[in-house]
């Protein structure tokens, strides 16, 4: 193989969607860095891949990075993977590359699965443009923070989320994105008991909080964009608006300035939706 570091993404779920390609590399690589080696010893067993495997996280000691690059030195090829999905997305390994390429290794993307991707695929949310966000931070109050300097964005927000913090975001999500807020519930995609679900966020709540099941395994939650209303809607249209809606039906109140702006009255009330919990 030719020398260099190359990222290989790993299935997340499913063994059958490991490429062709990334079971090629990972037999003829010299050595595979695994975030989690006990977890990844079952893959590698599985394809018949008997390269040699050290551990390699975000914690690892300079022994390990020393290791990868003497194998690099020495003309050899070093493989990268992660415990499951692409390495790098929300995975230890950007530090590795940052440093395998200033002393001058190249570096091969092997692509495949990524939950983030297959979650946003499947969500029926705009696909445009998205901004994934990784996890939130783990403090509710430093979470809700984060989730207020999101809630004016345009573009689909992706998360993945710890199961036993689920119930708690959504929450957060609801009271701070507002509840009428359409959003996915992506869970243990590609696996036995993939959950696909789309509702309000305040649904989506109530749809987790009502089945436990929905609280385990690997969650990703997908949060569309606050709708981006016609440039012609000034703040004080939007302020009327918004005042309208105090005193009528969201409908009726779009509708009415429809009429007499000449905006789209669907854009006007999917506006007023999103900020209704504001």
């Amino acid at each position: 193989m030719e020398t260099g570091l190359y990222i290989v993404a790993t299935p997340i779920g499913n063994l059958g969607d490991m490429t062709a390609r990334a079971v090629e590399v990972l037999q003829q690589v010299d050595l595979i860095a695994a975030e989690d080696t006990r977890h990844s010893q079952r893959l590698l067993q599985h394809f018949s891949i008997d390269s040699r495997l050290i551990a390699y996280h975000d914690h690892s000691d300079a022994r390990a990075q020393d290791r990868i690059s003497r194998v690099l030195a020495g003309g050899g090829s070093v493989a990268l993977i992660s415990d499951a999905g692409t390495p790098l997305i929300s995975d230890p390994g950007y530090r590795l590359v940052r440093e395998m390429q200033s002393l001058g290794y190249p570096v091969h993307p092997i692509p495949g699965p990524c939950a983030a991707i297959a979650a946003l695929s499947v969500s029926g949310l705009p696909t445009d443009r998205f901004r994934f966000e990784g996890f939130l931070p783990s403090r509710p109050g430093t979470r809700r923070n984060r989730l207020a300097q999101l809630a004016a964005e345009n573009a689909t927000l992706v998360f993945y989320e710890a199961p036993h913090r689920v119930l708690d975001t959504l929450a957060a999500m609801t009271e701070t994105l507002g509840e009428q807020r359409e959003a996915v519930l992506a869970r243990e995609i590609t696996k036995t008991f993939e959950t696909v679900k789309r509702d309000t966020l305040s649904g989506l709540h109530r749809f987790v909080e009502a089945d436990v099941n929905q609280q385990k395994g690997e969650i990703v939650l997908i949060v569309s964009g606050r709708p981006a209303v016609a440039a012609e809607l000034d703040e004080a249209t939007a302020s009327l608006l918004r005042r309208l809606a105090q005193e009528l039906p969201a409908k009726r109140a779009a509708a009415l300035v429809a009429e007499h702006t000449g905006l789209r009255k669907k854009s006007l009330y999917e506006y007023l939706l999103t900020v209704k919990g504001d």
